[in-house]
């Protein structure tokens, strides 16, 4: 399974109730981590602090949402990239140094924050987490610069990886993005209130109007004052995250001026292009492959059904399945509707396949539910390689693709038959250029140079 890695948000408003707005923000963005939630918020004098383990409306209800009272403030939903998934390394966190006090929440993954740490306990700095955020935020406000913009400036010349942020000063919000622009950022307003979030959903829902996406390398410094922008020169390549586009980003959210929804669609007009075959009924497995299922669908003209229903709260709850629920496996989270499958033969459409632990299940769910024939057909090129970058998606020995042939893999999930959908194909429903994409966990290719084997849990060791 892939998991989805962290959504950011943040507010300046004098008219609005900003921790509400941050709320319903994060509500949007519950997609993109379920482990933990956070807000923080400033009214310019000190800040306000709530962060709990669990999704959003776990963690808040009225009475932590009124307590938090500011004129603006930052959120954040988290699933651990680096460190482990406890309460303590819950987001936004607030860090105090020579420059000041400053709240940050971050969607990435930083390469070189074991060196990065190590230099800045030397220096005398105590962390107090095992996160890569915590040695950004303490980064800044150990770096030079006569205002907040100048110290995150001198802090990303030293940072390597992928880094949205949020952050949270006395007088300002700040939103910044790595010059790489791996993970997603934009603007929206409230009238002439500034919204940040990590996708477009988030802004749609609280009635934000989208302005436009935050640049690779730019830092975007709001106040009472106006807004500043800076930009930061890098080596001049993009490297977004092309797996926004096939699974991480809700469908409804714009990434590069291009409607999620109709780049998976897309991407299963293409591979019916690449993979057609004789068969009753299109399926997608709930929910990221759905467009992509009406996509193959159109194309072929076999109608689309739905046939596997979702339980989207299953994962989501503190309350651990016994042995017996634990032996059934897919079926806590899909369950099949016999009627619509039996004796169908059926292309069934997925995002992707990683270890290759979920899709064989999945493939008996539908075969036991009466179907005759089970087609594969993958909206990824196959994962051979790890992501370093802000996505936990396995280690190379555990991904199925590395060393396997697709005809290998087919035995091993047991479809009738498996197609991948092309890189060439993805290039071509996401409508961008191979170098301006991070597509490193089909080809390898890194944007920079990463440590290979890394390890998430890693601060955790330095300690």
């Amino acid at each position: 399974m892939i998991r989805d890695k962290c959504a950011v948000f943040g507010t300046l408003s004098t008219t609005e109730d900003v921790a509400r707005l941050i709320f319903f923000g994060l509500y949007a963005l519950q997609h993109r981590g379920q482990e933990s939630s956070g807000i923080v918020v400033s009214d310019g004098e000190q800040m306000k602090r709530h962060v709990g383990a669990g999704l959003v409306s776990q963690v808040f209800d009225e009475q932590s949402v009124a307590a938090l009272k500011g004129h603006m403030g930052i959120g954040h939903n988290r699933y651990s990239t680096t460190g482990s998934s406890t309460v303590g390394n819950a987001q936004p966190m607030i860090v105090t140094g020579p420059a000041g006090t400053l709240a940050l929440a971050h969607n990435g993954n930083v390469l070189n924050a074991v060196e990065l740490r190590q230099e800045l306990e030397e220096r005398g700095f105590e962390f107090i987490t095992t996160t890569d955020s915590e040695v950004i935020a303490r980064l800044i406000v150990a770096s030079p610069g006569h205002n907040w913009v100048e110290r995150v400036s001198s802090a990303m010349h030293r940072l390597i990886g992928a880094y949205s942020l949020t952050l949270l000063t006395q007088d300002s919000l700040i939103a910044v993005r790595d010059p790489l622009g791996v993970r997603p950022l934009c603007i929206g307003y409230i009238d002439s209130d500034p919204v940040v979030a990590s996708e477009t959903c988030a802004l749609d829902h609280i009635g934000a109007q989208y302005d436009r996406d935050v640049r690779p390398g730019e830092i975007i410094s709001f106040s009472r004052e106006g807004e500043t922008s800076t930009l930061i020169q890098g080596k001049g390549r993009r490297a977004a995250c092309v797996f926004e586009y096939i699974y991480l980003a809700r469908a409804d959210s714009t990434l590069d001026h291009k409607l999620v929804y109709e780049a998976r669609q897309l991407m299963g007009a293409r591979l019916w292009k690449e993979y057609p075959v004789d068969a009753d009924l299109v399926l997608g497995v709930p929910d990221s492959a759905i467009p992509a299922a009406i996509g193959y669908a159109e194309a072929s003209g076999i109608p689309f059904s739905t046939g596997l229903l979702k339980n989207r709260y299953v994962g989501r709850t503190f309350i651990s399945p016994d042995q017996r629920l634990r032996d059934l496996g897919v079926q806590l989270k899909f369950n099949p509707l016999k009627e619509v499958i039996k004796g169908q033969r059926l292309v069934v459409i997925d995002d992707s396949i990683v270890r290759g632990t979920t899709t064989p299940h999945v493939v008996e769910l539908l075969r036991h539910a009466g179907a005759a024939e089970v087609h594969l057909r993958i909206c990824a090129p196959p994962i051979k390689h790890p992501c370093y970058l802000g996505v936990d998606m396995a280690t190379e020995w555990e991904l199925i693709a590395t060393g396997r042939t697709v005809e290998q893999i087919r035995d091993y999930v047991k479809a009738d038959s498996l197609g991948y959908l092309s890189l060439e194909s993805l290039l071509w429903s996401v409508g961008l250029k191979q170098d301006t994409l991070c597509m490193a966990c089909f080809t390898g290719e890194y944007p920079v140079p990463v440590q290979i084997g890394l390890d998430k849990f890693a601060l955790e060791a330095s300690q």
